[in-house]
């Protein structure tokens, strides 16, 4: 008798957590059937990846997931704003991009539905990606703050990407 997992469950299961942390439909959309999955050393996902791209990442702590770059503007394209987004202002747009922290008080906008906690897209006020992260507070808190940091980003598109658009 086998005891590993078949490719389809696996996919099964990453999207339900997906369809679970972001809403209904949000697994399909980020994940496609082409993904591949690397594994901790007690056989549980770690990554998922599509190609050389990383989607996302299976927090050992809480199961929940943390995206990648490619994983976040995926889940993008699907989630009508202002779902969890944080938008923030044009001129330290770059510096998010880079990978820095999203401060409260360059918060223009965010959703109302953000917990502290949470896996968010920092965006312009375009909804052009800059970034994933998690938020440290929660999306009425980041407006009515003037100081702290608002989302930890824990990766970014980078600043030449960004200015290339």
């Amino acid at each position: 008798m086998s005891t590993e997992y078949s490719k389809d469950s696996l996919l099964q299961r990453i999207r339900v957590i997906a369809d679970f942390q972001f809403g209904a439909g949000a697994g399909v959309a980020v994940f496609p059937d082409e993904c591949t999955f690397q594994f901790s050393t007690t056989g549980r996902i770690r990554q998922v990846r599509l190609g050389k791209e990383r989607l996302a990442t299976v927090r050992a702590q809480d199961g929940r997931l943390t995206l990648g770059v490619a994983g976040a503007a995926r889940l993008a394209a699907v989630l009508a704003p202002p779902a969890y987004r944080v938008a923030v202002q044009e001129d330290v747009a770059a510096f998010i991009a880079d990978g820095k922290n999203a401060m409260a008080k360059h918060v223009v906008a965010a959703d109302d539905g953000i917990r502290a906690g949470d896996e968010v897209l920092v965006v312009t006020g375009d909804d052009v990606l800059l970034a994933t992260g998690a938020a440290l507070l929660s999306g009425r808190e980041m407006l009515a703050f003037n100081y702290g940091v608002a989302v930890k980003v824990r990766q970014g598109r980078g600043s030449e990407c960004f200015q290339a658009k």
